[in-house]
């Protein structure tokens, strides 16, 4: 894995954390069962066409925004949980804001422009995507196996049931209590961890995307319901989400062309192995990591592709509550800019390391403020 989706910079997966991005893909209602969302990748029996992924991940945005549509006192999710005391709460929700500030330090400062009621809750979510990601990115990961992820899996299960293990869940627990939060986009991060364990290529741009969903799209997934949807908002709760979605699979299309040389170094391809033999590529190729005019067309389509998520994230973000579009918009308005600095780079993304300045960082900010401000009308 490379990079990470969990930030308002960068993404929690190291191709999984995307730090949480917020991230934000797509059209088609379909009548799958989001269970085969993750049973299907398991499988990966035979070639699939690019729909059939996109509309199985679909089936899980459709469930999410039916949730935010309900009246969250309906849901009931912590009726058996132990109470927990104020103080308790507040040391938990303290520690993940530590963990934030100490692993993503621009996600913590643009955390610092919501509510403190969001920021919190977007703190305990970054942290539960940062442990997940450690799992199969962290100092024990070659000890990792698919029973520890079972554990793992149970552990969530509990959560979610009102029976926190520690400070971090007990946070988590009070945040999914308080916001109509679903546990499948949970448990299918962790299905892209189980990936991360057992696969090293794809074939197609399809069942990158599926990837993309498991490590990064669902973090947009778990965020919209605290980032909140504008009152005055006239889009449908699915596009918002599909919009979060489509941030989440743009950072970590981001983290896989910023990080090919890394991943290559490790044994690993993030690349559509089909779209590489089309462009006169190969294997081999990645491996030998020399800059070539087939190498600089591929990119080039690779970089188009990723921008065009982007945009698609962009013309949701104006959906979102005010107090959060600043700093979601301004995840979003920097970390696209890893694009242009590899583009810079002459697309040699083998041994040179694609990255934004904090002067630039810096000059983007009020950008972000100002679109943010005008709203929909700057989209």
């Amino acid at each position: 894995m490379s990079g990470s989706v969990l930030g308002l910079v960068s993404p929690v997966h190291t191709k999984s954390l995307a730090t949480p991005s917020y991230g934000w893909g797509r059209r088609k209602v379909c009548r799958f069962s989001s269970s085969l969302v993750s049973a299907t990748l398991v499988a990966t029996a035979g070639p699939r066409s690019y729909d059939s992924y996109e509309k199985m991940v679909y089936e899980v945005v459709l469930k999410q925004a039916a949730l935010t549509r309900k009246e969250r006192n309906n849901r009931g999710v912590l009726d058996e949980s132990v109470p927990l005391s104020w103080d308790l709460l507040s040391d938990a929700y303290e520690r993940c804001g530590e963990v934030c500030a100490e692993y993503a330090k621009t996600f913590y400062l643009g955390a610092l422009l919501m509510t403190p009621e969001r920021r919190k809750a977007i703190w305990a979510i970054y942290v539960w995507c940062r442990r997940t990601d450690e799992l199969v990115d962290g100092p024990n990961a070659s000890y990792i196996t698919p029973t520890a992820l079972d554990r793992w899996e149970k552990r969530l299960d509990d959560l979610f049931q009102g029976r926190p293990y520690d400070m971090y869940d007990a946070a988590l627990s009070d945040t999914i209590s308080n916001y109509p939060i679903d546990i499948q986009p949970f448990k299918d991060m962790i299905e892209g961890m189980r990936l991360d364990l057992k696969k090293s290529r794809y074939r197609n741009f399809d069942e990158l995307y599926l990837y993309c969903y498991y490590v990064a799209g669902t973090v947009g997934l778990m965020s919209v319901p605290v980032m909140g949807i504008a009152p005055d908002s006239k889009a449908s709760t699915e596009s918002v989400y599909n919009a979060a979605l489509a941030l989440g699979v743009a950072n970590q299309l981001t983290n896989i062309l910023r990080d090919v040389g890394e991943d290559a170094r490790r044994g690993r391809i993030y690349l559509p192995l089909d779209e590489l033999a089309q462009a006169g590529l190969t294997e081999d190729d990645i491996f030998v990591g020399k800059v070539t005019d087939r190498w600089r067309n591929f990119m080039k389509v690779q970089i188009k592709r990723a921008r065009m998520f982007y945009d698609e994230a962009e013309r949701g973000i104006f959906e979102l509550n005010p107090a959060s579009r600043w700093p979601v918009l301004a995840s979003s308005l920097l970390y696209r800019q890893i694009l242009d600095a590899i583009e810079a780079n002459d697309y040699n993304n083998f041994t040179k390391r694609a990255y934004v300045s904090k002067a630039k960082k810096l000059l983007s900010l009020p950008v972000a403020y100002g679109k943010a401000t005008l709203g929909r009308k700057s989209s």
